[in-house]
């Protein structure tokens, strides 16, 4: 499995919650949008323990599954049908996670992430 970790499911493995624990260890590949990326250090940034954060983020992208992905041009055509479904649906989510989604549909990931707000997405595959 490849799969996109959301930033409250990154949280929870650095938190060693045993089953996303579980889940990440299972999977070949792992991608951090860079949104989510954006989310950590900005909480790293207003937290106390911003250091020790920061090193165990550091520790996780060393591995070599673990990959940043970084939107495109691509992206960017994957972003305004997210939006425009979205708009339509008359359902909208915050644009870090239209971000996301557009990110997981481009690359054919399965999406890790407890949002229920991605449940308007269903064209996304989820854990």
């Amino acid at each position: 499995m490849r799969l996109a970790l959301d930033t409250n499911r990154y949280t929870d493995l650095a938190s060693n919650v045993p089953q996303v624990v579980a889940v990440v260890e299972q999977a070949m590949e792992v991608y951090l949008p860079f949104v989510v990326l954006a989310e950590l250090r900005s909480g790293f940034a207003g937290g106390n323990r911003a250091a020790k954060n920061e090193q165990i983020l550091l520790q996780f992208l060393a591995k070599r599954n673990v990959h940043v992905l970084y939107a495109d041009e691509n992206t960017v055509g994957h972003y305004a049908l997210v939006w425009n479904q979205l708009r339509k649906q008359g359902t909208p989510i915050p644009v870090h996670d239209r971000w996301i989604a557009a990110l997981v549909l481009q690359y054919q990931l399965t999406l890790y992430a407890r949002d229920a707000h991605f449940d308007h997405l269903p064209q996304i595959p989820r854990i």
